[in-house]
């Protein structure tokens, strides 16, 4: 999906959202409660974090680094005049870096409901409205494995595996993951 056809489905869902008629927890007389998700691919792999917390997503731009920044702080960005640190989800998730390519962006995403960060990813898909009922809860994870103990869940999508992830363990992981590099 393009970015184009994303923010003509976004605009289409803040205008479902604004309808009265439209009732995100019900489907068809359903009482199934629904979530909305950002899908993004790292490595080939479906990702995907709660829609509220994506502020905007960006095509892929200089980043200017920081001298002595750790490892998996890849620099900053001006996002029209406000400073944003932008993390590497590869470094995150023990991945090897890879080039750049016109599929990467940064996901400009909000935590804490105050800090904002930028968040290289290798492609960003769509918004996905998945119902709980089809989430199954994280698998058990063997292991102390920093990366492993952010996910939040999984769902599978047309046969294609989405992996829910909480954006403050997330983050949280990253700062205990870079300072163990230090």
């Amino acid at each position: 999906m393009g970015l184009e056809d994303a923010a003509a489905q976004l605009q289409q869902i803040q205008a479902e959202l604004s309808s009265d008629s439209f009732d995100l927890n019900k489907k068809k007389g359903d009482s199934e409660v629904y979530r909305k998700w950002a899908t993004f691919t790292i490595a080939q792999e479906l990702y995907a974090i709660d829609v509220m917390q994506v502020k905007e997503v960006l095509r892929f731009t200089d980043i200017t680094p920081v001298p002595g920044a750790p490892d998996g702080i890849l620099g900053i960005i001006n996002l029209r005049g406000s400073v944003v640190t932008v993390i590497s989800s590869r470094t995150l998730f023990n991945l090897e870096d890879r080039e750049i390519d016109h599929n990467t962006r940064i996901m400009v995403v909000e935590f804490d409901d105050q800090e904002v960060l930028g968040i290289l990813v290798d492609g960003v898909d769509e918004v996905l409205n998945l119902p709980e009922s089809e989430t199954e809860r994280a698998p058990g994870l063997i292991g102390e494995d920093t990366q492993r103990q952010f996910v939040q869940g999984v769902c599978y999508r047309e046969e294609q595996l989405i992996i829910l992830l909480d954006l403050e363990k997330m983050l949280v992981g990253m700062k205990l993951h870079i300072g163990e590099k230090r």
